[in-house]
């Protein structure tokens, strides 16, 4: 049974559809940040083609303009108030409507610089009242008054939103809101709130609607996926039973799952993956600093000798998996001795992928007053060093991939080459092949000719 609160929403909806009355309106979305972000893009996305408006890519082409904001790091602020710099001349040239939503807005000093500096925005609305866009967008068109709906409490799990998802083979499904941990860096927890699970049923419905709209690759998202619990719903406690249920389904071929943390990776998960062969062969494994006092410092609840021990378990009872992770670079007190150990992990485990950041204070966390900030300069030789090890790793992990036959979804056309088409290995790496476009969204065998590090370069076989 819908939520009632959805009912409300739907409601405004239908308003708001009566109110365009068959007008040719558009919107346009942009969205910073993870995969959640695009996930919540894609239920704004829903919402609003059910209002009416079809979506365009052209800024100048919207009558409703969206920013779906990230603030993990520095630059997104940097992205944003450039953007809105962008919007400001449309703004004062027609009766376009312009709404910011996301996590930078549940921060009080960033919304009252855009209350103080940028006038022009109608709509703010925040993580925990995403599911009201249509409610705020309505009073905005027939009362005028600009909107600002942001709740600083843990909002509620709403289910039965539109949803207008950006692939037709491949699907996000949020299992879980927030999190628990409070890393010394990061923001999340302050702006996406504590964990709420979705219920078991619920996502298991979504899925199977999923496959049976010939959807073939499902990504499980949460801040910490493996901290999943259950209600019970046919045998689901936890994120090992969930897996399991999953991987049941028909229709579906490949699920992977983001972003766990090392210390709930626990031996009922390692199993699951083991036996469910759906499941990536690459898992995202967080390590963040190989140093185990930045580690404590970070407040990430485990040493430098237990991450290495877990990866090596997990390797010696799933011997094809490989692993990716997140490394931030110059975190406060992070010594060349600290950093040292970092590339001491990254030439252990032998990552497939290595996403890198450089540690930026983020305003609200307990990192932000940390004593012993490390100046640019060295946070960028660091980098620079970390960086160059993971590049040369690259090149010898993707030769282990020639002459091998690798079963992949053909996801779409080559973004640089029209003529080619694109698909993913069951280790995510990237894989491109000259085909006929009605391949597009189907499981086909491919065999590896060459490498070419961000990509390998494959044949039909």
């Amino acid at each position: 049974m819908k939520n009632t609160e959805i009912e409300k929403q739907i409601d405004y909806i239908n308003k708001i559809h009566n109110l365009l009355n068959g007008k040719n309106k558009k919107f346009s979305i942009y969205t910073m940040g993870c995969t959640l972000n695009e996930n919540d893009s894609e239920k704004i996305s829903g919402m609003a083609t059910k209002m009416g408006y079809s979506k365009t890519e052209n800024l100048i082409d919207a009558d409703l303009i969206i920013f779906n904001t990230c603030c993990i790091r520095e630059n997104a602020e940097e992205k944003l108030f450039g953007k809105l710099g962008e919007v400001k001349k449309l703004k004062e040239s027609g009766d376009v409507v312009i709404a910011i939503c996301g996590c930078m807005m549940q921060q009080n000093h960033i919304i009252e610089k855009i209350k103080k500096s940028y006038r022009y925005v109608d709509i703010i609305f925040g993580t925990h009242t995403l599911h009201k866009f249509p409610e705020d967008l309505y009073n905005l068109l027939s009362q005028k008054d600009k909107i600002i709906d942001v709740l600083d409490i843990d909002g509620e799990v709403y289910e039965g939103l539109p949803i207008k998802r950006e692939s037709s083979s491949k699907a996000l499904v949020t299992i879980m809101y927030g999190c628990n941990n409070f890393c010394t860096y990061c923001i999340v927890p302050y702006v996406r709130g504590r964990e709420r699970n979705r219920k078991p049923e619920d996502i298991l419905d979504e899925i199977t609607s999923l496959a049976k709209e010939g959807y073939k690759e499902v990504t499980l998202l949460g801040q910490n996926v493996n901290s999943y619990k259950g209600n019970g719903y046919e045998g689901i406690y936890n994120f090992a039973d969930l897996l399991r249920a999953v991987n049941k389904i028909s229709g579906i071929e490949v699920i992977n799952f983001i972003s766990p943390h090392p210390k709930d990776f626990t031996d009922d998960v390692i199993l699951a993956i083991k036996e469910c062969k759906k499941v990536s062969r690459i898992l995202h494994l967080p390590l963040q600093s190989g140093s185990t006092n930045v580690l404590k410092r970070m407040n990430r609840k485990y040493t430098k000798e237990q991450y290495i021990n877990l990866a090596n378990k997990i390797k010696s009872l799933v011997p094809d998996v490989v692993f990716s992770t997140d490394i931030i670079v110059g975190f406060p007190g992070e010594t060349e001795e600290d950093f040292e150990d970092t590339l001491d992990v990254v030439k252990q485990i032998g990552f497939e992928q290595v996403f890198m950041f450089i540690y930026s204070k983020r305003v609200g966390t307990p990192a932000e007053k940390m004593e012993d900030q490390i100046p640019d300069k060295t946070k960028h030789e660091r980098f620079n060093r970390l960086k160059q090890l993971v590049e040369s790793q690259m090149q010898e992990n993707n030769k282990k991939y020639i002459g091998t036959i690798q079963n992949i979804l053909i996801e779409s056309k080559s973004k640089t080459n029209d003529n080619m088409l694109t698909g993913r290995t069951k280790t995510n790496k990237v894989v491109i092949i000259e085909a006929p476009d009605d391949l597009i969204g189907k499981m086909v065998n491919v065999k590896i000719v060459s490498e070419h590090m961000w990509y390998l370069k494959g044949e039909i076989v």
